[in-house]
């Protein structure tokens, strides 16, 4: 288990579950990252982390890729 801002360009990964406050947990879930949901990493750039989940492109940034484990 690691977390998203450290898996490489390209891999498809498993969201294992998401840490930190409650309020940053229900932002995640309402984008659809909560376990069991497949996410690909498209592209790092500028602090930000581009992937793909359910079907749409997500930009979020490295400091709320690092709450989530996969």
């Amino acid at each position: 288990m690691m977390p998203l801002a450290m898996v490489n360009i390209g891999k498809e990964s498993a969201v294992v579950r998401i840490t930190g406050r409650e309020d940053t947990r229900k932002f995640l879930e309402n984008l659809g990252f909560v376990p069991g949901s497949v996410v690909t990493v498209v592209a790092s750039m500028g602090g930000n982390v581009i992937v793909n989940i359910k079907n749409s492109r997500v930009a979020i940034s490295k400091e709320m890729a690092m709450k989530i484990m996969v």
